[in-house]
Parts: structure tokens; sequence; C-alpha cells
């Protein structure tokens, strides 16, 4: 039972960080000239996957 709650507030806070570097509220630590272009697109995408996640653990800590 605790471990449910402790998954979904772990995914909560991953979905916060996912949202926040999608849109530019925080940036990625370390040189971005020297970031390979993979990890752009990645960060491009955490855009719509980072309300998802935030969604997904709403919907779970509802259902629990």
């Amino acid at each position: 039972m605790i471990a449910a709650y402790i998954d979904e507030f772990i995914m909560f806070c991953a979905g916060l960080w996912m949202t926040a570097i999608g849109l530019g509220y925080l940036s990625l630590p370390g040189n971005a000239a020297t970031r390979p272009p993979w990890v752009t697109t990645l960060t491009g995408h955490f855009n719509w996957m980072g309300p998802l996640l935030l969604a997904i653990a709403v919907a779970l800590a509802i259902a629990s």
C-alpha cells in the first residue's frame, strides 16, 4: 500500500521535472554544445510526456 503511494509520488515528481524541462523552465545539466542530437530530440518530447506522466500519476492516486 505504502509502496504504491511512493511510486505515484516519484512518478508525479518525474512528471513535474519533465514538464519543466520540456517547457524551458529548467535546463539539462552540462554543456549543450557537447550533447548528442538524440538528447535534444528527447527533451523536445518532454512537452507532452511530462503532462501525460502527471495525468497518469494523478489517475493512479485517485484509483488507489
